[in-house]
């Protein structure tokens, strides 16, 4: 197994656990605040899922530019597109709560997802530059 092969990976476990401790730092230090406790979601839950999709998305993406590379960019369309709608999903008893932190755990929700996204479409940019 080369590990050059997957390093698309090691950059996404490195930049979500980095992002992951700032994020829980900004929690950490705005602790006593209302607005930040009781979400629906902890914060915990929210990462691991933007992480592992993260990882499986970077793992078919991988397989997809083995067998094809011209196809890597419409895969990860697709998957995105997948992702947003499965966040969509898992966001609407968020959408439809009448907790009065339900703003704030929107905003956050958005902001873990933009990241990941973000990170995502850096990483993926990566392989596609990469020719082998």
């Amino acid at each position: 197994m080369k590990l050059k092969k997957y390093q698309a990976i090691f950059e996404v476990i490195f930049l979500s656990i980095l992002v992951y401790l700032l994020h829980k730092l900004f929690f950490y230090l705005n602790g006593n605040n209302p607005k930040y406790q009781n979400f629906h979601f902890p914060i915990e839950v929210v990462y691991g899922f933007f992480f592992g999709f993260s990882i499986l998305l970077l793992f078919i993406l991988i397989r997809v530019k083995a067998k094809n590379i011209d196809n890597v960019g419409y895969t990860f369309m697709l998957l995105t597109f997948i992702k947003m709608a499965v966040s969509y999903m898992i966001l609407s008893p968020i959408l439809h709560s009448g907790n009065s932190n339900a703003i704030t755990e929107k905003i956050n929700f958005f902001i873990t997802f933009a990241l990941f996204l973000a990170i995502e479409t850096v990483v993926t940019i990566r392989i596609l530059n990469n020719k082998q």
